[in-house]
């Protein structure tokens, strides 16, 4: 908007905008004790009146609005989510973690985990894989790379849509240990949450297809409430591939539960077990019957 169309905009509206109220706050200098008190402060600048426990409606709303309002901005449409463990190493990481090794049970954990490098590998490419291919339709971008923002198998997906030149988004969460976003992230789809609700709610609210990868704790939450949104009929199903059929089948007996009637035999069609990044884009485009040079 050029300075004249925000200068007719000006006279033709009625009241003022939030930013320019505060503009005009900021501008006046605060020399009564009236004005110095946090109760004249403006609320929408208060930050003490909106971290109060009463405000934590508000800071929900507010954590939905940002993110969506500022993808849609971007143009993204859809999301290609990949969730996965924080600790997983990269290739070139993996000598160095079994150097830290202090004892042989730390050792035999460090072994188990820098055999699933390859892993890192694998998201890394088919991060590259759907950012190359640069889906469009109705004018927005679909299948952008969207990670948990932190590192390891989150930092792969990031890093191969930044190496195909593509941008993608890192959805980071506040924890008491710090947890900066990895350098791959687009700066301007960056984003940090402090709910995991509200999180998870982004994670899917755009996503078209979710890569699973091993993991602990959060990837079981994350994977799990999403078999259950779809199993349950409040999500339209979509692609959901597990990479490892042999590190889920021996951390999860999914044909127990199906035999304990606890799930349906059809509940195990929900997701599609792969090993490669070519396997899984191949699912995702024969889900959507896409072709992609």
């Amino acid at each position: 908007m050029t300075e004249e169309e925000k200068n007719r905009e000006l006279i033709n509206r009625k009241f003022y905008k939030a930013e320019q109220e505060a503009g005009f706050v900021e501008s006046h200098p605060r020399t009564t004790p009236q004005q110095q008190d946090p109760a004249y402060r403006l609320a929408f600048r208060d930050t003490d009146f909106l971290l109060r426990e009463e405000l934590r409606p508000v800071r929900f709303q507010l954590e939905l609005l940002k993110p969506d309002m500022l993808l849609d901005e971007a143009g993204i449409g859809s999301t290609l989510v990949m969730y996965g463990s924080a600790r997983i190493p990269s290739p070139e990481h993996v000598e160095g973690l079994l150097a830290a090794a202090t004892s042989p049970e730390r050792k035999a954990v460090a072994e188990r985990l820098a055999a699933k490098a390859h892993y890192y590998d694998e998201a890394r490419k088919l991060a590259g894989i759907a950012s190359r291919c640069a889906v469009v339709e109705d004018g927005k971008r679909q299948f952008v790379i969207c990670s948990g923002g932190g590192p390891s198998i989150m930092e792969a997906a990031n890093r191969g849509a930044a190496e195909a030149g593509a941008e993608s988004i890192g959805l980071n969460i506040v924890l008491p240990h710090e947890q900066a976003p990895n350098g791959y992230v687009t700066p301007h789809l960056s984003f940090q949450f402090h709910y995991f609700a509200l999180r998870k709610m982004h994670f899917l609210l755009r996503a078209r297809a979710v890569a699973v990868f091993p993991g602990g704790f959060g990837t079981f939450d994350e994977f799990f409430e999403l078999l259950t949104l779809i199993q349950t009929g409040k999500m339209k199903p979509i692609p959901i591939l597990l990479f490892g059929k042999d590190f889920w089948n021996r951390v999860v007996n999914f044909e127990a539960l199906a035999e304990e009637g606890v799930i349906n035999f059809d509940d195990l069609k929900l997701f599609h077990m792969v090993e490669s990044a070519e396997d899984a884009w191949r699912h995702i485009t024969g889900f959507y019957d896409l072709e992609c040079d």
